[in-house]
């Protein structure tokens, strides 16, 4: 039922576009024939409007995997350098926040560890709605800041890394099977900048699968019982995420970018100073608005990456200093 939603939707999708164009090409005909400049000038404004929904449904169109329409858990994790890692893991944070609110989902921090100074060390977001995870899966990776540090005195320039790791949230009727024996449960207390969800028990929970060394954690709720219960979920989704790889023979060495936060292994590059430029590294796709990249307008890049992965274009090579 939810496949046939899902196609109803599209087809309704192209069917509303193809009629308001037909209806606006109708008025342009109808304009220049009674002579009204302005009703042309609506028209051609109404068809030109369109062009996002066509993106849109050109970005669907590009979602076909079995976990793509899955909402997604989203994992944030500041590379070496203390402050300046830990500041642009919050940018990043806010970036996905704000790019997942502006597309109509839901977003519920599971997971965030504040930094010493400023920032965090790392975040767990779950982003609920319809095609999350198809959308956001080509965003695991390293990736780049360079800026002029508001840390330094002398002002001088820096190089920050951050890893962003995406996975889907599976169906309660997928069965993946977890040994008690081989997870290893810690409990600690809540951290983070404060407010309901910091407490002073020790309810947060981290569980960490020994035959594969994946670690979760999960200090959303008060309940001890419910964090276990979440972390569990969000360990058997990141298992379905691994066997989804080994089944559509895809396997990118997700897990030796997720450790390894610096040079060469970065996805994309943000540059704020000396002169502003967001590149994709993978598809060579650019923005020069980074402000507005970092403030959720990551659709670009998302569709060129989908439409690179799913059409196997070489990996682009080329970076920036």
């Amino acid at each position: 039922m939810r496949r046939r939603q899902d196609l109803e939707n599209r087809i309704n999708g192209i069917l509303r576009i193809e009629q308001g164009v037909a209806d606006n090409i109708e008025l342009i005909a109808m304009g220049e024939s009674e002579g009204d400049a302005s009703i042309v000038t609506e028209a051609e404004k109404a068809i030109a409007a369109l062009q996002n929904e066509v993106a849109a449904v050109e970005l669907d169109t590009l979602l076909s995997g079995e976990a793509d329409s899955n909402d997604s858990y989203l994992q944030i994790n500041a590379g070496a350098g203390g402050t300046e890692s830990q500041d642009w893991a919050s940018m990043l944070m806010r970036m996905y926040v704000r790019w997942a609110n502006q597309s109509g989902y839901k977003v519920e921090v599971l997971d965030e560890h504040a930094g010493e100074e400023a920032g965090i060390k790392s975040c767990t977001l779950q982003i609920k709605g319809h095609n999350a995870y198809g959308k956001l899966k080509t965003e695991s990776g390293v990736h780049r800041l360079v800026r002029i540090s508001p840390y330094d005195s002398n002002a001088r320039r820096q190089t920050s890394f951050a890893s962003v790791y995406v996975y889907p949230v599976i169906d309660d009727n997928i069965d993946i099977e977890v040994v008690e024996s081989d997870l290893k449960v810690d409990t600690y207390r809540a951290s983070g900048a404060g407010g309901q969800h910091v407490n002073t028990t020790d309810s947060a929970v981290r569980i960490t699968h020994m035959p594969t060394g994946i670690i979760v954690a999960c200090q959303a709720e008060r309940s001890q019982h419910k964090n276990r219960a979440t972390a569990l979920k969000m360990l058997k989704a990141r298992l379905y995420e691994m066997e989804l790889q080994k089944k559509q023979e895809k396997i990118d060495a997700a897990n030796a970018k997720k450790t390894d936060i610096g040079w060469g292994h970065q996805i994309r590059s943000y540059v704020l100073q000396p002169y502003q430029l967001v590149k994709d590294l993978r598809t060579g796709h650019t923005s020069t608005n980074p402000d507005a990249v970092l403030d959720g307008s990551v659709d670009d890049f998302i569709q060129a990456s989908l439409a690179h992965k799913i059409h196997g274009g070489d990996t682009v090579v080329e970076d920036i200093d």
